[in-house]
């Protein structure tokens, strides 16, 4: 049985699916005016996770993962770099594919562009607005919030209190501070598509309802994506939705928690964010793989270099692991009659965790408390060059578990890849200069950081560590 996190009734339940077999699956995905960052394969991880192990599980998962392609952002990132909205949305849509194939992240079923779907959005408004749930103001429609009795049931928030600390920004033309667009208006020079209600787009909100609803129907199982989606972009896409169908959108919402800098979210708006293509540049995707896994999905995760690099000692002790099967295979056998450690029961104790909310961070502990018992014979095995017949069968079933579960949430387990000896050598200036550092001999450490700067390696000290680029 497989429980999960139901952000809507705040408690765990028993999944049970629409179908028995089939699991119906929409994950916000990026509006694309960036490069990704963690925060974004963070979610990316976690749902391709969910994803696998449901499959493994038995169930065909139908898996949506949209992309806003027209926004206020690509809009405003299109005039920075010169270039038409259109191919912003292009430019960053193939450097999020890029990252989600490095990241081993498995193809959605479908990833629908809010520009491919206008159509299926303007028949939803129309409907909206003759149900009585939106009016037109101006060009632009705005769904009436007080009309949705339950409005806030997601995110646990009266609408007195929400209209108390709202206001209704110059340009708004809506009857009330909560009420929220539908349908934009387009400005002279903006990207816009002919309506009953003139040029315009849009808005962020009912782009996921209508796609979701055109790919998985008007109930789905599961909807997921960040915490900071519940509000407002999750609770306005039920009431529109809901007030649109007449039936319940999602049976269980999930969101994943912030990736964490010097205990602020990573974001773009704070500059705080790494990308992931920066990470990769440094790590293996294995090891930001298990580094985002190694937290349970709903926790904030703590960022930081120096836990990456734990991350990376850690992961390469599976591997090495994994790795010694050819030479147990090859040691000389003896009978032995004494007792064996339970490779089945780390499995039952895998699958249970996993069971439990998809709980990565027991289910990897798991896995390396196999690797620790085992690696105790393995060592001894492997001075003496000799093992007995039943430890042999043993590591060798405690190395396929281990190596088909890892598979299993998505780990590629890639050996490291061979550096060059100049990044080697960088590093090893970078955690001298640290030392030094620490010791307040900054002549010292200024020394190294200005001789890398003359050789064209750029040091930024950052609240993580030290990253370097090259000034070319």
């Amino acid at each position: 049985m497989i429980r999960v996190f139901n952000t809507l009734t705040e408690k765990k339940e028993e999944f049970k699916p629409l179908n028995d077999k089939t699991v119906k699956m929409y994950v916000c995905g990026p509006t694309v005016y960036d490069h990704a960052h963690i925060g974004h394969a963070r979610s990316a991880v976690v749902f391709d996770v969910i994803r696998r192990w449901l499959e493994y599980r038995g169930y065909r998962v139908i898996y949506v993962r949209n992309y806003t392609d027209v926004d206020d952002k690509i809009i405003k990132r299109s005039k920075e770099e010169g270039i038409p909205w259109y191919e912003v949305a292009k430019k960053y849509i193939d450097s999020y594919e890029e990252d989600m194939k490095a990241l081993n992240i498995k193809e959605p079923t479908y990833k629908p562009k809010v520009t491919e779907h206008i159509e299926e959005i303007i028949e939803m408004i129309k409907g909206l607005i003759a149900k009585g749930y939106a009016y037109e103001s101006e060009g632009d429609v705005y769904f009436s919030v007080e009309k949705f009795s339950e409005y806030g049931k997601l995110s646990k928030r009266k609408t007195e209190e929400l209209i108390a600390g709202a206001r209704i920004e110059p340009g708004e033309k809506k009857k009330n501070p909560l009420d929220f667009a539908l349908w934009k208006k387009s400005k002279e020079g903006e990207p816009g598509w002919e309506s009953p209600w003139g040029i315009g787009r849009p808005g962020w909100h009912i782009e996921c309802s209508a796609m979701a609803m055109k790919y998985l129907g008007k109930t789905m199982d599961i909807h997921g994506g960040g915490l900071d989606l519940i509000f407002p972009h999750h609770e306005n896409e039920i009431a529109q939705s809901e007030a649109y169908t007449g039936k319940s959108f999602v049976r269980y919402w999930l969101h994943n928690g912030f990736v964490m800098v010097n205990k602020e979210k990573m974001s773009k708006s704070l500059g705080n964010f790494f990308t992931i293509k920066d990470i990769l540049k440094e790590f293996s995707s294995d090891v930001l793989r298990l580094f985002l896994l190694s937290t349970h999905y709903r926790s904030p995760i703590d960022f930081s270099f120096e836990r990456l690099k734990d991350a990376e000692r850690s992961f390469g002790r599976l591997l090495n692991f994994i790795e010694s099967k050819e030479i147990i295979e090859k040691l000389p056998t003896f009978e032995k009659n004494s007792e064996i450690f339970d490779v089945e029961n780390y499995k039952l104790q895998f699958e249970s965790a996993m069971d439990d909310d998809f709980n990565t961070a027991r289910a990897l502990g798991v896995i390396f408390e196999l690797v620790k018992e085992a690696n105790l014979i393995k060592d001894k095995a492997i001075k003496e060059n000799k093992i007995s017949n039943k430890e042999k069968e043993a590591i060798l079933k405690a190395i396929d578990i281990v190596e088909s579960y890892l598979k299993l949430l998505g780990f590629k387990l890639e050996k490291k890849k061979q550096e060059g000896i100049e990044d080697e050598l960088i590093k090893l200036l970078i955690d001298v200069r640290s030392e030094l550092r620490k010791r307040k001999t900054f002549d010292l450490a200024d020394k190294i950081r200005d001789g890398l700067k003359d050789l064209g390696i750029i040091l930024e000290d950052l609240p993580s560590g030290t990253i370097y680029k090259r000034s070319n």
